[in-house]
C-alpha cells in the first residue's frame, strides 16, 4: 500500500480525475489509491447515507424516484463544493462522474418520473465542473457479481443478475458516446490494482500520461 513517502506532485493536466464503472467494479478502491499516491483531495460519492437505497433494492418501482433524487442532489452539492473551495488549488480524484446520474435515471424511472427528473437535472448539470480525465472501469458480469458478493453489503445481497447486466449495458452505451473529457477505458477482469503494486503503478502511468479522445488501457505485461 502507498505510504506518505510515496506522495508525488500532481500532474497539471490531470487536475480533476473521475473514476467510473458499474457497481462493484472497484471505483472507490482505485480513487483512494490514486488520491493517496498523488496527494490529491479524495471525493467519494454518498452511497450508504442514502436513506432510500436499501428500500430501492427491495422494491425498485416504488423507491426509484426518491433514491434517484437523493443521489442527484447530494452529487450536485459535492460538485458545488469544488467551486467554493477552488478546485484548481488541489488535485481532485472522485469515484463518480456527475453526468452518469442519467444512466440510472433512464434505467430505473418511469416516463412521468423521468420527465420531472429531466426538468431538474437540466437546471443543475451546467453548473458542475467537467473532469480533465474520466477513467471508465469495466468488468464482466460474472466478475462484478463476485466482487459485489465479496464486499458483503446487506442491501446488495439480493441484487438480481439481470439488473447488473442491464446496468453494464447502459454504462457501455453511455461511455461509447461520451465526449466531454479524455476517456481511459480499463478492463479490470485480470487486473488487481489493490493487491498487486505493479498493476497499480502501470495503470497510474497511463492515467498520468496526457492524451485526447478515447484510449483503451493495455497492461504492460500484455504489450
Amino acid at each position: 500500500m502507498p505510504t506518505e513517502a510515496a506522495v508525488k506532485p500532481c500532474v497539471p493536466d490531470r487536475r480533476y480525475i473521475a473514476i467510473e464503472g458499474v457497481i462493484g467494479v472497484g471505483k472507490t478502491s482505485l480513487a483512494r489509491l490514486l488520491a493517496l499516491e498523488m496527494g490529491a483531495r479524495l471525493n467519494l460519492e454518498v452511497v450508504e447515507e442514502n436513506p432510500f437505497l436499501a428500500r430501492f433494492y427491495a422494491d425498485p418501482k416504488r423507491y426509484a424516484f426518491p433514491t434517484q433524487i437523493f443521489f442527484l442532489l447530494s452529487r450536485y452539492r459535492q460538485q458545488q463544493d469544488f467551486f467554493q473551495q477552488d478546485l484548481f488549488q488541489q488535485q481532485v480524484v472522485s469515484d463518480y462522474l456527475f453526468a452518469k446520474d442519467r444512466i440510472f435515471a433512464n434505467l430505473n424511472l418511469s416516463d412521468a418520473e423521468l420527465h420531472l427528473y429531466e426538468r431538474l437535472v437540466t437546471e443543475l448539470e451546467g453548473r458542475v465542473p467537467v473532469p480533465d480525465l474520466v477513467v471508465y472501469l469495466q468488468a464482466s458480469v460474472e466478475v462484478l457479481m463476485a466482487r459485489i458478493a465479496r464486499r458483503g453489503r446487506e442491501y446488495e445481497r439480493h441484487m438480481p443478475r439481470s439488473y447488473i447486466e442491464s446496468l453494464a449495458e447502459a454504462y457501455n452505451h453511455f461511455f461509447f458516446h461520451y465526449e466531454e473529457s479524455p476517456l481511459l477505458v480499463v478492463n479490470t477482469n485480470d487486473i488487481d490494482f489493490v493487491r498487486n503494486r505493479d498493476h497499480f503503478q502501470d495503470l497510474r502511468r497511463h492515467i498520468e500520461t496526457p492524451f485526447e479522445g478515447v484510449q483503451y488501457y493495455t497492461p504492460a505485461y500484455e504489450r
